[in-house]
């Protein structure tokens, strides 16, 4: 028999998967004529994907799929779950996602893998087939998966993974949200203050950057299990940003992203960093304020009403690699088991 792994990516409005690495991503401009890619370019600005809009509910913690109970508020990974069975795989279909985002927090891709189990006189599907199989069986919905990779027996979408990137947006010198063009709604971070001290935050972020004991800014959730709170902060970087329909829109607002890069977060880590990294800038924390925050190692000890609302966050990209080298297509590994298929998707 055969066993390949394979990893695929997604985008849309909603995406789960399981057995194949997938990466999901869904549109919350679709609607207004936005689309969205695996690596939505940024400064495109029309590439998008959201899991905290109405239609399909988030990635959660702790429980990925939404509880029958709670449907027809169906999950990405319900949607995705849905398509998988109408291949008519032998084997019960469960996917596992590689990171999950809380209410309101959007994804612009995101990836899961699945086992397909063929009969013996079905060979398995090749990686593009699978890709139009999927999105053909999502029909309508706003899913699509991007691309699938095979991968071995013992890929895991979640525990493979190299590092996962979040990319926060702000936008100062919003007095209300109804300043926001509707393109930018539910889709970053708009307050008052129009003068940020740039320079501090850069500071400030840097002292973020290595490894420390993040407890400070892990958010304290009884749902969750107790997670190491030493983390590797690889990048904490504040560059310009721009809007998603800067050519259409007659006001120029100063949009600023806040990029975070590890293998792994703590719950709401990045919202309490940014939120940090933001009072900061506006002179409402100094630097070694936020050095002492950081060594305190408590999470009580983190100001009440600091954390950056969800709305503004991405997940824009999970990394994985093999014997130091990427996991991709042209990779070419397969290998040789059973009737079963391991697929790695990106949506």
């Amino acid at each position: 028999g055969l066993v390949c792994s394979s990893f695929f990516s997604v985008y849309g409005r909603a995406a789960a998967a399981a057995g194949v690495r997938l990466s999901v991503c869904r549109s919350s401009l679709s609607s207004r004529g936005g689309t969205v890619t695996q690596n939505g370019s940024w400064k495109h600005g029309r590439r998008i994907t959201t899991t905290g809009e109405t239609g399909a509910a988030p990635w959660r913690p702790g429980a990925v799929r939404v509880p029958p109970q709670q449907l027809p508020a169906k999950g990405i990974q319900n949607y995705l779950e849905d398509a998988v069975r109408k291949l008519r795989p032998l084997n019960p279909v469960s996917l596992s996602v590689s990171s999950r985002t809380d209410t309101g927090v959007h994804a612009l891709s995101n990836s899961a893998h699945f086992d397909l189990q063929r009969k013996k006189d079905q060979p398995p599907f090749t990686e593009d087939i699978l890709v139009k199989a999927l999105n053909y069986h999502l029909g309508t919905e706003e899913i699509r998966v991007t691309h699938a990779h095979r991968v071995p027996d013992n890929f895991h979408a979640r525990y493979c993974a190299r590092s996962r990137t979040y990319v926060y947006r702000i936008a100062p010198g919003i007095s209300h949200p109804t300043m926001l063009p509707l393109t930018e709604h539910n889709l970053c971070w708009g307050f008052c203050n129009t003068e940020l001290d740039i320079g501090a935050m850069h500071e400030a972020a840097a002292l973020l950057v290595g490894t420390h004991d993040f407890s400070t800014f892990r958010a304290v959730s009884s749902d969750l299990p107790f997670k190491n709170p030493v983390k590797t902060l690889e990048v904490a970087d504040i560059r310009p940003g721009a809007s998603f329909c800067l050519s259409h829109f007659h006001r120029t607002i100063p949009f600023w992203e806040l990029t975070f890069r590890s293998k792994s977060f703590l719950y709401r880590q990045v919202r309490r960093m940014t939120g940090a990294l933001v009072a900061v800038g506006q002179g409402r924390l100094s630097v070694s304020q936020l050095k002492d925050l950081l060594e305190a190692q408590d999470s009580n000890a983190y100001p009440q009403g600091l954390t950056a609302p969800p709305q503004g966050l991405f997940l824009t990209r999970v990394d994985y690699m093999d014997s130091g080298e990427e996991v991709t297509v042209s990779s070419g590994k397969c290998w040789i088991r059973k009737v079963t298929q391991r697929s790695l998707f990106t949506y």
